[in-house]
């Protein structure tokens, strides 16, 4: 398969140098076991990021699995000799949230850490990604949603070591608005005034040490990857808004990978449209201080 064969959102590829291949993650909302938009998740395996194999099932709920529906924007790091999923799933009835699965292999399958998410239980929660601090210390930030608080907000917690659990409260980063391109989705009956998303963060050290993170929202041509800096070179920032989105087209849910050859890659989907949505590659440059598209 093409890149253009697969159906995937937020797509998230992880090299794995012992096998010199690249696994790649994302969102299908494949109608699963249950009879609604589940399925689990799925990974696709390459040597050179243009010929895929897959789908290759990752996780799939069982029974006793709370998280029964929206499994979104799984993404999987290499941690302490294990492989790591983070993943978005729902409780029916209840609240959505980041899950935590463990497995000896990129492709797994994935087994979860605990039974409940790693979000706050009673929040709307979706999109959680790991980040190692300086101190070797693991992060988790995720997105409080926008259909809980109107104003999507960007969230970071500290995990313990073995991931299971959190070891202090969440600490707010910012809102969706702080962005100067953010745009409000269209009024609904649902939702009669301004409401606006985070999605999809994921963070980077350039070169030279400062720390940036991808996200994601509307802007004026539709779907839009913006990116945000944190001013202290940590995860708790303070962070400020780049003014121009790095990706404004339709289309972003980005992460950066390096290929075995060096070449530093950003992807995306595109168009934020189903089941119309691919992953596309694009190579970026680290300006030290940035990056940007070549």
């Amino acid at each position: 398969m093409k890149l253009t064969d697969i159906h995937t959102r937020d797509p998230f590829v992880l090299p794995v140098r012992r096998s010199r291949e690249y696994f790649m993650f994302g969102s299908t909302n494949k109608i699963g076991q249950f009879g609604i938009a589940s399925g689990g998740f799925d990974c696709y395996r390459s040597k050179d990021l243009e010929n895929w194999t897959g789908p290759i099932p990752a996780f799939r709920p069982t029974r006793t699995f709370p998280g029964k529906f929206d499994h979104w924007a799984a993404e999987a790091h290499f941690y302490k000799g294990k492989y790591y999923l983070f993943g978005t799933a729902k409780v029916p009835g209840g609240y959505r949230g980041t899950y935590i699965f463990a497995s000896k292999s990129a492709q797994g399958p994935y087994t979860p850490l605990t039974q409940k998410p790693i979000t706050p239980s009673d929040w709307e929660c979706l999109d959680g990604t790991l980040h190692i601090d300086a101190a070797g210390k693991p992060w988790m930030i995720f997105c409080h949603e926008w259909v809980q608080v109107h104003n999507g907000g960007m969230w970071a917690v500290q995990l313990s070591r073995d991931l299971k659990k959190t070891v202090n409260r969440p600490i707010f980063l910012f809102n969706a608005t702080e962005a100067s391109w953010a745009r409000p989705l269209k009024a609904s009956g649902a939702h009669p005034f301004p409401c606006y998303v985070t999605d999809g963060p994921f963070l980077y050290r350039t070169q030279k040490g400062s720390l940036l993170m991808l996200w994601s929202s509307f802007g004026t041509s539709g779907y839009t990857m913006g990116l945000a800096r944190s001013i202290s070179g940590h995860v708790t920032g303070p962070w400020t808004q780049e003014k121009k989105p790095i990706w404004k087209n339709d289309g972003g849910h980005g992460m950066i990978f390096k290929t075995f050859d060096g070449r530093l890659m950003i992807t995306i989907h595109r168009p934020n449209n189903g089941p119309a949505e691919r992953a596309y590659f694009f190579e970026i440059e680290d300006t030290g201080t940035g990056i940007r598209l070549k």
